[in-house]
């Protein structure tokens, strides 16, 4: 029943992300998304299966990464990608936040979804799921917007940085998945990493819903 739970949150959580960047790439200009059946709500489309892996072993992770072409995005390429790739992470915060409504108002008897009883009744299941749901939404909002490539948060910081900044900053992106993968064993293994991540999932499961979530 867990891994069930588990698993619909999950698929959820990233095919909406990776939706909502193919989405706002198609509203910009960029049919590639469309192209390559990314515009779409089905999550075998956007399944990475390295990254889906991660999501179950560790807490974070991905999904396939969306082709854009930066070149066929209305407007500057660099603030164009800095929509593109927000819009992952925002539509997995608005995702939390539509889910955590009744919590908020109190008509369902919430209790975290690590608190899932041994054998729950129907009633127990559905708290789980919209539970499991506003964390890995909130995870995925958190883990993503870290400014290290290729995560989202790296093509945010470039569009907000000035030009400047953003061509020196735009230089390590061919070291990003190193970097990245540095920051993440170094992280898991300290603690540093599951502390980040509870802090800012509780943070704003306290102001979605009232209570901490982990």
């Amino acid at each position: 029943m867990l891994v069930a739970l588990v698993g619909v949150a999950l698929l959820i959580a990233l095919t909406f992300h990776e939706f909502s960047h193919a989405l706002v790439a198609d509203r910009l200009g960029d049919e590639t998304p469309r192209r390559m059946g990314r515009l779409s709500l089905n999550p075998l489309a956007h399944l990475d299966p390295l990254g889906t892996l991660m999501l179950f072993l560790v807490g974070f992770g991905w999904g396939k990464p969306v082709p854009i072409n930066p070149l066929l995005l209305r407007g500057d390429p660099r603030s164009g990608m800095g929509l593109v790739a927000s819009a992952g992470p925002l539509a997995n915060l608005s995702l939390a936040g539509l889910f955590a409504v009744p919590v908020r108002l109190e008509l369902i008897p919430w209790h975290s979804p690590l608190a899932l009883p041994l054998h729950p009744d129907l009633g127990a299941i559905i708290v789980a799921l919209i539970g499991y749901i506003i964390l890995f939404n909130l995870i995925l909002t958190i883990f993503n917007l870290i400014p290290i490539a290729p995560l989202d948060g790296f093509k945010v910081l470039l569009a907000l940085l000035p030009r400047n900044l953003a061509y020196s900053f735009e230089r390590t992106e061919r070291y990003g998945s190193m970097i990245l993968l540095l920051f993440i064993f170094f992280g898991y293994f300290t603690g540093f990493l599951w502390l980040f991540l509870r802090s800012g999932v509780n943070l704003l499961a306290l102001v979605f819903t009232g209570r901490a979530i982990l």
